[in-house]
């Protein structure tokens, strides 16, 4: 069985599209990729109009199973906070009218399942995507290269009948998604010690 995910990196001005399929092995394969926008001078409503005119074609060209979206983080400025949300919302109104679930995850959920590590920077991202993906030439721009980590973030995290997705390993797992786990277990028990007023 193949999972087909459409990874999306929201934004105003580019939004990165990647979609990928993979195997019950984890074997991730590239079907497209490519990066959408409009420049600041156009409105608002044309600007989404544009990521909405766009997203419904790839999601008729693709037909994904599932997409897998950037969960949008405060410690942006406000204004690309708003643009992202605004980005965002358009995709996932699409993929409800279509009745193809949705997945946030968050940058370092996503660093931490191609790369192993939370705190990887755009290249690092780039360069696992390019070898896992295994292309002779890294996705460019940079937003593509996020869309794509993030369908394949999604993909080994709750791909095709997740448990039996294959045996790379003790558990089942590759290294970076044991890494990826390990990092999201300690950043769930830190947020509950946060919760509790632990130091």
């Amino acid at each position: 069985m193949t999972l087909r995910v459409l990874g999306v990196d929201p934004g105003l001005t580019r939004c990165g599209l990647g979609v990928v399929d993979v195997a019950a092995n984890r074997t991730a394969t590239l079907v497209a990729f490519g990066v959408v926008g409009s420049t600041p001078e156009n409105s608002l409503d044309a600007r989404l109009l544009v990521i909405a005119d766009s997203i419904d074609k790839w999601l008729t060209d693709y037909n994904p199973d599932v997409l897998a979206v950037e969960r949008v983080f405060s410690q942006l400025n406000v204004s690309t906070v708003m643009g992202v949300a605004q980005a965002s919302g358009v995709v996932i109104a699409a993929a409800a009218r279509r009745g193809i679930p949705v997945a946030l995850h968050t940058p370092s959920e996503v660093k931490a399942a191609v790369t192993g590590s939370g705190r990887a920077d755009k290249t690092a991202v780039t360069t696992m995507v390019t070898k896992i993906l295994r292309l002779d030439c890294a996705p460019t721009p940079a937003d593509a290269a996020d869309a794509l980590a993030l369908a394949i973030t999604h993909a080994w995290r709750a791909g095709p009948g997740s448990a039996s997705l294959g045996a790379t390993g003790a558990t089942g797992a590759t290294a970076a998604q044991k890494l990826w786990r390990d990092a999201e277990a300690k950043a769930k028990k830190n947020k509950e010690k946060t919760a509790h007023g632990w130091r």
